[in-house]
C-alpha cells in the first residue's frame, strides 16, 4: 500500500468513528499525536485520538467531514489532509444536556510516516472555536 492510499483509509476510518481497533491498521504500534488544543490536552498517542474520535460521535451522531485538500509530501514522508467538521450536539453522552447548537470546524491532518505507517500526527485545531461553536463554553 501507498502512504497516500494508507493515509487516506486511516482518515476515513478516523473521522467516521471507528477508533483504534479499526485504525491500527495504518498506524506503527507506538504511534504518537500531539495538538495544540486543549480539548486534547490530555492525549498523546493516535491510539488516545482515535478513540476520542469514536467518543466524540456520540454526543454528535450526525458528525462528518467534508475533505477539502489532500497531499502527499513524499521527500518529508508525510501526508496532509486538511477538512471541516460538520456536527450538531443532539445526544447527551455524559456533557450535558444537548444544546442543538451546530459547529463547522477546519482543521488539519499532518501525519508522518515511517515506511508505509504512520508514525505520528499532527491535528491542527482551534477547539475553542469549535466549543463555542457547539455551546460547551
Amino acid at each position: 500500500m501507498s502512504m497516500k492510499q494508507n493515509a487516506r483509509d486511516f482518515f476515513e476510518a478516523c473521522e467516521t468513528g471507528k477508533g483504534w481497533d479499526v485504525c491500527k491498521q495504518w498506524c506503527t504500534g507506538g504511534a504518537t499525536f500531539s495538538a495544540q488544543a486543549d480539548a486534547l490536552g490530555d492525549v498523546n498517542t493516535l491510539a488516545g485520538y482515535a478513540d476520542w474520535m469514536q467518543g466524540l460521535l456520540v454526543p454528535l451522531p450526525d458528525g462528518r467531514y467534508e475533505l477539502k485538500s489532500f497531499a502527499v509530501d513524499e521527500d518529508r514522508g508525510n501526508v496532509t489532509a486538511a477538512a471541516v467538521f460538520h456536527g450538531t450536539h443532539t445526544v447527551d453522552a455524559g456533557n450535558g444536556a444537548p444544546t442543538g447548537k451546530s459547529a463547522a470546524a477546519d482543521y488539519v491532518y499532518v501525519m508522518d510516516f515511517d515506511g508505509d505507517k504512520i508514525s505520528h500526527m499532527t491535528k491542527i485545531w482551534n477547539d475553542g472555536h469549535t466549543l463555542k461553536q457547539l455551546g460547551w463554553a
